[in-house]
């Protein structure tokens, strides 16, 4: 079993950035996909990016350009560096694994067995 530890959100104006961390608790992690969902209140939870065993990155079209998703299989960490963000990203953010998959990481959450806790984002105009 995987356990995920998210940190790093926090509260920011619109044009900032944060760098949200992920850490997991097995080596496990290092043969899975990795991925970021978020939710805002009141809607449903939905995928901003995925990251492959071999560092292939997907990423929703809202977020394509301005975050970027890394991973260190030596330290089991997943990172996710958010640029100019918009009053539209603030949600709880997730990170999650699937060890179903190790590339062609899907965008379905339903896929990832493994979820933390979450972190807040919240970003002001």
């Amino acid at each position: 079993q995987v356990q995920l530890v998210e940190s790093g959100g926090g509260s920011v104006q619109a044009g900032g950035s944060l760098r949200l961390s992920c850490a997991a608790s097995t080596a496990t992690y290092s043969s899975s996909c990795m991925g970021w969902f978020r939710q805002a209140p009141g809607k449903q939870r939905s995928w901003v990016s995925s990251i492959g065993t071999d560092g292939s990155t997907t990423y929703a079209d809202s977020v394509k350009g301005r975050f970027t998703i890394s991973r260190d299989n030596a330290k089991n960490t997943l990172e996710l560096q958010m640029n100019t963000l918009k009053p539209e990203d603030t949600a709880m953010y997730y990170c999650a694994a699937d060890p179903d998959r190790k590339s062609g990481c899907r965008s379905v959450s339903w896929y990832y067995n493994y979820w933390g806790q979450g972190t807040q984002v919240s970003v002001s105009s």
